[in-house]
């Protein structure tokens, strides 16, 4: 009975290490504010590529919904230098979620990826899909 109690408890500090990490690892703004050229919009395992005509204000009314967002901060950027990055954190257990944002002339592109793992089972799809409803529906 001994081995087993044993054996539970360094699960559970295994799994509260492994928790914690993903809690507080750093995020550095040279790696995640950034982003990749592309010219269509692609749904991959970890993420999406998403681009828009928004015209010259694209990133302005993504930045307003973005920053009100759940669970939502700005990493790194901003309006005025036409680039922004976010980290949004899952609910439960806080695995953050980056989403960057760049205006390319009347072009909003928007790339969102994970971090930890190999699929996000859509979540960033349904997130970069619901921001962009409401920046539609922006005045």
């Amino acid at each position: 009975m001994g081995r087993v109690m044993v054996f539970v408890w360094l699960s559970i500090a295994g799994i509260v290490v492994v928790l914690g990490f993903i809690r507080l690892a750093p995020s550095d703004p040279l790696d995640w504010n950034t982003q990749p050229e592309f010219t269509e919009d692609k749904t991959f395992r970890g993420g999406v590529f998403r681009v828009v005509r928004s015209g010259a204000d694209g990133l302005k009314r993504f930045h307003t919904v973005a920053s009100n967002a759940a669970r939502t901060r700005v990493l790194a950027g901003s309006v005025e230098d036409e680039m922004v990055t976010y980290v949004t954190r899952t609910r439960l257990l806080g695995f953050p979620d980056y989403t960057t944002a760049r205006q390319d002339g009347d072009l909003l592109k928007v790339y969102a990826r994970l971090r930890f793992g190999r699929s996000d089972l859509g979540a960033n799809n349904d997130r970069i899909s619901g921001w962009m409803a409401q920046m539609e529906q922006a005045p």
